[in-house]
């Protein structure tokens, strides 16, 4: 949520913002409803006063006819300031100067390459035909037991996965980040406050309504409301935590997209990075998380680009989005494997997370970053380390969390 009086001061640039990312709001109504407010403020504030003036002369009737006044000023003043809250709540945390006005993902910019795409003397098959033939992805049985865009990983893929896990944290845990296994159900109220649920985006959430929780679609739900309501020590910032959690979501704006295989799906594994950071020193936390992304992929081998985000594709919280993209040899294009953004004070706003400062407290920068969205490395390595006879070799930096396994190969019937 933004500051009311960086609105206030600033109506037109806030409005810019607003139109940049995608999103229909009337800045001026929402002023309109703030002055309301600030009116129906001060006329409650002179009333109380007025009432302690007639306590005070011990003035019974007076009292009387000023209390009554009171409590409809008093109903007057909540209905606006639920209202007002309600309207800011849609207000979506504007861009970084920095960061180039579009539409849509056609707007955004490829920072840079790490390797060459994968090239082979034949025909590479897709992850799913390997994994399928490898006995290691069953999505046909996930399918039975579950519906569509659910898998079961089992054999070498299984410990591919906990190699993965591991490997992140041997890279992660030496800068400083704290493991988290978090809850994966959070109240739905605490996911309204990061942001993610405006415009649009709670029809991609799994709710269970009777009991007020939903399924959080990444660790970073869980991870960035863990300090709700907390004001936190200036000398134990910045904080980082890496989390490992089961992710949900219902994927309902891509029907029809990516329907073969494990790369969109509504259930899969993550391992998410979470930094609180304090004012002005999100930008180089930034290019730090995103620095740790590029360390861990390049370490697999594996061919990516960096993206930076428009306006238009950043989503509500974010102010700045990198995405890493992955080379994927059986779609013969780059597809995007992690993502990591500051939101700036926009979320620590709503949360209401601070830390000390010498002249009172100020609210944390907050940024999250994927070090691995567990189904897309994978399908990144089998694409990328497959062989001709269909077996997929296991990259370097893996095989010590292998138990000695080197290649994935077919099984014997």
């Amino acid at each position: 949520m933004l500051d009311i009086k960086l609105i206030r001061e600033n109506p037109d640039k806030i409005q810019k913002a607003v139109t940049d990312k995608g999103i229909e709001i009337d800045i001026a109504h929402i002023l309109e409803i703030d002055s309301k407010y600030r009116e129906l403020s001060l006329k409650v504030q002179n009333l109380r006063e007025e009432r302690n003036k007639a306590a005070k002369a011990q003035n019974i009737e007076e009292g009387k006819r000023i209390k009554a006044e009171l409590e409809t000023g008093e109903k007057a003043l909540r209905a606006v300031e639920e209202e007002l809250n309600e309207w800011l709540s849609r207000i979506p945390n504007p861009a970084k100067e920095d960061v180039k006005v579009g539409r849509d993902e056609s707007a955004n910019e490829v920072l840079r390459k790490s390797g060459e795409p994968t090239k082979f003397d034949f025909t590479p098959k897709d992850h799913l035909v390997l994994g399928e033939a490898l006995d290691i992805i069953d999505v046909e049985r996930a399918a039975k037991v579950s519906g569509a865009r659910f898998y079961y990983l089992k054999n070498e893929g299984a410990l591919l996965e906990f190699a993965l896990l591991q490997f992140a944290l041997d890279t992660l845990l030496p800068e400083g980040f704290i493991p988290v296994i978090p809850p994966v159900l959070i109240k739905t109220e605490v996911m309204k406050k990061l942001g993610y649920m405006e415009n649009g985006g709670d029809q991609d959430m799994f709710h269970l309504e009777k009991d007020g929780l939903t399924l959080i679609g990444t660790a970073e739900h869980a991870l960035v409301s863990m300090h709700m309501d907390e004001t936190l020590d200036r000398k134990d910032l910045p904080k980082r935590y890496v989390g490992y959690s089961p992710s949900f979501r219902r994927e309902a704006g891509s029907y029809g997209k990516d329907t073969k295989g494990i790369l969109r799906v509504h259930q899969f594994d993550k391992v998410e990075m979470v930094s609180f950071v304090v004012k002005g020193e999100d930008d180089r936390e930034h290019d730090f998380l995103l620095s740790l992304e590029e360390k861990l992929f390049k370490a697999l081998g594996i061919p990516y680009q960096v993206v930076k985000m428009c306006t238009g594709d950043l989503g509500f919280p974010a102010a700045r989005k990198y995405d890493i993209e992955a080379w994927m040899p059986s779609q013969n294009k780059y597809r995007e494997v992690t993502s990591v953004s500051t939101v700036t004070d926009f979320q620590s706003r709503r949360l209401n997370t601070k830390y000390r400062t010498e002249n009172g407290t100020e609210y944390v920068q907050i940024l999250n970053g994927t070090a691995f969205s567990m189904a897309r490395p994978i399908i990144a390595i089998l694409e990328n380390f497959q062989n001709e006879d269909g077996s997929v070799n296991i990259p370097e930096a893996l095989k010590k969390y292998m138990g000695g396994i080197a290649k994935i190969e077919k099984k014997d019937k």
